[in-house]
């Protein structure tokens, strides 16, 4: 019993040394191969080894060595375990021919050696490939500020797992991704592809050649394999790797004929969005006015601004302007739009100018302009609600004849309504006096707009304005219509447009405002009284 107990312990201990490193074996998933196509090297060793273990630095000779994982694995069979470290490594051949893969040796193990059959580019179609990108650009020859569209196609025959597209690499000139990622599928040859498409903008700052090394793509693949010894197969995950072919291209100079500020494009226009179309307008009535710079095959950044002219007569607030890009038909389009607010001051006509932006088409090679004509308002003046009793002129000749039956029946009517009147009140014995309730709501109305100046709120300051004067008036207005009454109010009112249309913050003139509403004086002043009092006998 002691003995057995003994030997077991010395078996544990004799265990380890038995796990030893005993077999290495290299292999490649195809051959013959594509120079410059990225393919896997499997490196296997039946022993639980250090990831650093495998050195690739003799395949630097013929290879571009890529992306290198490592991966480990136990298995317990009756009682028997047995431990294996796999190297998978991203290679391309260098030049065409036979090149070898040479052993590696390990802890004094070595794997055989392996000849590689390399095919030169093209020999292969690319729809027989698993993995494989096109690129495109709208342009074979640029100038200096035009945006070349560098488009992407990854074509995946596999199961992606997980990747990365990396875009081009260009000296001299700024790239960035215009627009989102389209995924879709195509067939090619009869085999379907899942296919990535992606666009890239590139511009280049000085005239010269350039150089664009191709976008890359590395990740990992599933691919169905079967295992030595058994019947089904399984999805294994592989590395891969792919790039597109490097592109040279032409950039041209500014055209010394060239006149104004640089914009090159293919097609650039001017378009303007006016309130529904109008020609005439209210003085103190803000117009909303917005153009756009519209061009095909240019950068957003690199729109040039416009600035709406200023004409005496009319205040203009310019908000912030708008820069925006995005991929239509296969085309990049940029649009830099300018909106506006413009407040008439004085009655009148006004011209606004014409805006002319010049351009450089890239096709025809020669300078044009885009043009948004010149455009005529008429503004007239605010109209004030009639608050007098319109009198019928006496002088139209009728006969008095004709008077008395109408009057008649009309002091008939008023007295038979003053009678009931005149019972109702009897009967219920209450008092009507007169009430005067306008000076209460002015004053309450004057409150709140004091209050809303403290604030500094524009909106509010606006309606309690109009509630005042509506008040006062007795009749809904407008702010055009109140700035009308005096020329302190329309001064008062011209500040409050410029705070709420200006983009800086602007304070009102609290006590200007309250001044001048407090020195309007109405043409006449009506007083509410009692219906009945006046008619009472």
């Amino acid at each position: 019993m002691v003995m057995r107990l003994l030997l077991s312990i010395a078996l544990l201990i004799i265990a380890p040394s038995v796990m030893a490193l005993t077999k290495i074996e290299a292999s490649i998933e195809k051959n013959p191969v594509i120079e410059g196509e990225y393919f896997v090297l499997n490196v296997t060793a039946d022993d639980d080894l250090n990831a650093g273990a495998l050195d690739t630095s003799e395949l630097l000779n013929d290879f571009v060595v890529g992306r290198t994982s490592v991966g480990r694995s136990t298995q317990m069979i009756n009682f028997k375990t047995s431990k294996e470290t796999r190297w998978q490594v991203l290679i391309s051949p260098k030049k065409t021919g036979q090149l070898t893969i040479p052993a590696f040796t390990i802890d004094g193990i070595s794997s055989s050696p392996i000849l590689v059959e390399v095919a030169p580019k093209g020999s292969q179609p690319q729809a027989s490939q698993d993995l494989y990108i096109e690129v495109s650009t709208n342009v074979d020859e640029a100038y200096v500020g035009q945006l070349i569209n560098y488009k992407v196609k990854l074509y995946l025959a596999v199961e992606l797992q997980r990747g990365v597209l990396s875009a081009p690499e260009v000296k001299g000139a700024t790239i960035k991704q215009i627009g989102e990622d389209i995924d879709g599928t195509e067939i090619v040859n009869g085999r379907r592809f899942r296919v990535i498409e992606r666009n890239y903008g590139i511009v280049a700052g000085l005239p010269g050649e350039i150089i664009i090394n191709g976008a890359t793509f590395s990740g990992d693949v599933l691919i169905e394999t079967q295992r030595r010894g058994s019947m089904f197969s399984f999805n294994e995950s592989i590395p891969m790797q792919t790039e597109a072919d490097r592109k040279v291209m032409q950039i041209h100079g500014y055209p010394p004929s060239y006149q104004g500020e640089w914009l090159v494009s293919d097609l650039v226009t001017l378009r303007e969005v006016w309130p529904d179309e109008q020609s005439t307008f209210e003085a103190g009535s803000p117009i909303t006015r917005t153009i756009s710079l519209i061009a095909m095959n240019v950068d957003e950044n690199g729109l040039p601004e416009i600035k709406m002219p200023n004409v005496k007569g009319l205040k203009i607030y310019p908000e912030k302007p708008l820069r925006q890009s995005g991929i239509r038909d296969g085309q990049v389009l940029s649009q830099y739009s300018l909106t506006a607010a413009i407040v008439p001051t004085v009655p009148g006509t006004y011209t606004l100018p014409e805006i002319k932006v010049p351009w450089w088409n890239a096709q025809r090679k020669q300078q044009e302009y885009a043009i948004l004509p010149a455009k005529t308002i008429t503004v007239v003046a605010g109209q004030m609600a009639d608050n007098t009793l319109t009198v019928a002129s006496a002088e139209h000749p009728q006969s008095a004849a004709s008077y008395w039956p109408w009057l008649t029946a009309i002091f008939a009517t008023l007295w038979l309504i003053t009678l009931v009147l005149w019972r109702q009140a009897s009967s219920k014995k209450q008092t009507i006096t007169t009430v005067t309730e306008q000076p209460t709501n002015l004053t309450s109305d004057l409150s709140a707009i004091k209050k809303a100046c403290d604030s500094n709120d524009v909106s509010v300051i606006i309606n309690a304005l109009q509630r005042y004067f509506s008040n006062q008036l007795d009749s809904p207005v407008s702010l055009a219509q109140i700035s009308q009454l005096t020329p302190a109010l329309q001064q008062a009112i011209a500040q409050i447009q410029s705070a709420k249309y200006s983009q800086q913050t602007a304070t009102i003139d609290t006590q200007q405002l309250l001044a001048a509403i407090k020195d309007y004086q109405p043409k006449s002043q009506k007083v509410s009284r009692s219906t009945i009092a006046p008619l009472n006998p």
